[in-house]
């Protein structure tokens, strides 16, 4: 039988795997970040509504450059985040994953290369990757907080052409204080003019304020964000940036003709009409993944601080037979691969109740 590798595909894609998480018939999963809560229904009639409207012109394109909904999301950076912006400063794609492609294809490619601080989102390395950009692996302190003298050293040496910084950081929910964006933003300058992406996808669910402001002034600087977390539609597919009107152009050059679908577009607009009800999710979120975070640590497990709708904790010899043994009790959390951690998605005040019972359950165990 034919295997991917006897294809004549790119050196660099034989023997990788494509990026996924397990999704099995289990009572609880907590494994992908995912908001638990579903939509209201005022949204979904709402939804339903701007669908059949938009389904009147399917024959027709789409708006290609989706005016309307960037001026609605723009509105809700401004009034959110603390900056304000204007269509000219929003560009929109399928999910933040296609977003940060179309970065990569335009900043970078082949013979150039982007810097991401690992542990974090694996998407980078693997759109990187996609686009034929060469990936750079930067250092973290051992709490996962950026080390600001050794990253700068980094770039200076490896003078990246794009330069990821995640906050807050998955899988580690930890934040990126403004002052280290601004100096590694800095770094990247001088090495030679480079695109900074601060990547935002979970920027509602943290303590701290958004990072947007530090846009102002700054053309080599972007801020993605995504509606799959806050807003509750992972199966939407729609992320965003913020960036100088000049970014938001250039990206234009490698988009798709009409890559925004009309259905898309209206749902997103649904969804935005009803920004305050999904936000209100979010703040019981929050105290949801703030009492994982007081429980666990009580129970005696090391947990990292967290500014997302999840909780890295552990440490553990094994990491995997212990992500076993919390399946084995009915709780999907995930294992990414970070030596001797698990992160568990904060979900529904009984999810988590469920999660709380096995790993207390597993505790117990082991004391015995």
């Amino acid at each position: 039988m034919t295997g991917i590798d006897d294809l004549p595909i790119r050196d660099e894609l034989r023997g990788k795997s494509p990026y996924g998480a397990p999704q099995l018939d289990v009572a609880v999963r907590l494994n992908t970040n995912e908001n638990p809560y579903p939509l209201p229904e005022a949204l979904v009639e709402r939804i339903a509504e701007r669908v059949r409207e938009a389904a009147r012109d399917l024959n027709r394109y789409p708006d290609r450059d989706a005016v309307e909904l960037r001026t609605e999301l723009a509105r809700y950076l401004t009034r959110t985040a603390g900056h304000p912006v204007t269509v000219a400063n929003i560009w929109a794609a399928n999910g933040s994953n296609e977003v940060l492609q179309q970065l990569l294809q335009t900043f970078g490619g082949p013979g150039r290369t982007a810097l991401g601080f690992e542990p974090s989102y694996s998407m980078h390395a693997l759109i990187a990757r996609g686009t034929g950009t060469g990936w750079l692996s930067g250092p973290r302190n051992d709490d996962f907080t950026i080390d600001v003298e050794r990253a700068r050293r980094t770039i200076a040496e490896h003078r990246p052409d794009v330069v990821f910084i995640t906050s807050p950081n998955n899988p580690t929910g930890t934040a990126v204080e403004a002052d280290t964006v601004l100096a590694l933003y800095e770094a990247a300058q001088a090495a030679k003019p480079s695109l900074v992406v601060v990547d935002e996808a979970y920027g509602e669910f943290s303590h701290r304020a958004s990072l947007l402001p530090l846009i102002a002034g700054r053309p080599n600087l972007v801020l993605s964000r995504t509606m799959s977390k806050a807003f509750g539609a992972a199966g939407l597919r729609l992320g965003y940036l913020a960036a100088d009107p000049a970014v938001v152009d250039a990206v234009q050059l490698v988009r798709l003709p009409y890559h925004l679908s009309s259905v898309t577009q209206a749902t997103a607009l649904a969804a935005l009409e009803h920004t305050d009800t999904l936000l209100g999710y979010v703040e019981q979120l929050k105290a949801e993944r703030d009492r994982l975070v007081a429980e666990l640590r009580a129970l005696g497990y090391e947990v990292t601080d967290s500014d997302a709708n999840f909780v890295q904790f552990g440490r553990f010899e094994d990491s995997h037979a212990v992500w076993q043994q919390i399946l084995d009790r009915g709780v999907l959390v995930r294992d990414n691969g970070v030596p001797g951690w698990l992160r568990v998605t904060a979900g529904t005040p009984d999810e988590n109740d469920a999660f709380l019972e096995a790993v207390r359950a597993l505790k117990k165990e082991q004391s015995t």
